[in-house]
C-alpha cells in the first residue's frame, strides 16, 4: 500500500512515520525562561549532527494551538539548554512533564523532580539523569511554520556530564544507562534487548 503524503494530511503522515521511525531516542530538555522558570520537556526527534564539533538535532513539530513550545521559546530567548538521557527508572517523571504547564510554572517544582546546577551553562539538569549534555544555541532552522510543521533546534555541545556508575572500560555500557527510546502513540521501549554484529571490511 502506497500513501501520497498531499492527501493523507499531516496527521496521518505523522503516524506513518512515528509508527515506523523507531525506536527514537528522547532529549529531555530543561531550558530556562527569560523570567528565570526552570522548563522541562521531551523530544523524541532527536539525534546526533556533528560529532566535530559535538552538535546535537531536535526538532518541535509545531503545536496547533501557538508558534512554539516553552523550549524552543526559551532557547531563542536565553540560548541555553540541558539534554538529559532518559533512563527507565526516570520513565514515569519524563512522561509527566509531557503535560501541558503554563509557562510560567516549572516542571521540576510541580513535579518534585531534584535538579543540578549546570558546570558550563546558566541551566540545570536533572539530577537523576546519568547522562546531560549543556548545550548553547547553534542555529533554528524552521523547516515549516505550519502547525505540525518542524522546527529544528542544532545544539552545540560545550559540557557531556557522565554519571561514573554507567562506564565499563572506559565507556557507557547499555546495561548500565538504561535508556527508553520511542515508539508510536503511547509506546515506549528499553535497550535490554541487544544483538552484536561486526562492521564489514572489504578487501
Amino acid at each position: 500500500m502506497n500513501f501520497d503524503p498531499l492527501s493523507i494530511g499531516p496527521t496521518q503522515s505523522y503516524r506513518l512515520m512515528v509508527g515506523s521511525i523507531i525506536p527514537r531516542p528522547i532529549a529531555w530538555i530543561s531550558t530556562l525562561s527569560s523570567k528565570n522558570v526552570l522548563n522541562l520537556a521531551p523530544y523524541s526527534f532527536f539525534t546526533v549532527a556533528s560529532c566535530n564539533p559535538p552538535v546535537l538535532a531536535v526538532t518541535q513539530v509545531n503545536p496547533r494551538d501557538r508558534a512554539a513550545k516553552d523550549t524552543l521559546t526559551n532557547l531563542r530567548t536565553t540560548k541555553e539548554c540541558v539534554v538529559n538521557i532518559v533512563s527507565e527508572n526516570l520513565a514515569a517523571e519524563m512522561n509527566a512533564s509531557c503535560a501541558d504547564y503554563p509557562a510560567d510554572v516549572s516542571e521540576f517544582d510541580a513535579l518534585g523532580i531534584e535538579s543540578e546546577p549546570g558546570h558550563a551553562v546558566k541551566v540545570a539538569g536533572v539530577k537523576a539523569a546519568n547522562v546531560r549534555f549543556e548545550c548553547v544555541l547553534r542555529e533554528i532552522i524552521e523547516v515549516s511554520t505550519l502547525p505540525m510543521g518542524g522546527t529544528m533546534m542544532l545544539l552545540d555541545v560545550v559540557n557531556i556530564y557522565v554519571n561514573e556508575s554507567i562506564l565499563s572500560q572506559g565507556q557507557i555500557a547499555p546495561e548500565l544507562l538504561d535508556a527508553i527510546g520511542k515508539l508510536g502513540g503511547d509506546l515506549y521501549t528499553t535497550t535490554r534487548d541487544r544483538f552484536e554484529m561486526s562492521r564489514p571490511i572489504l578487501k
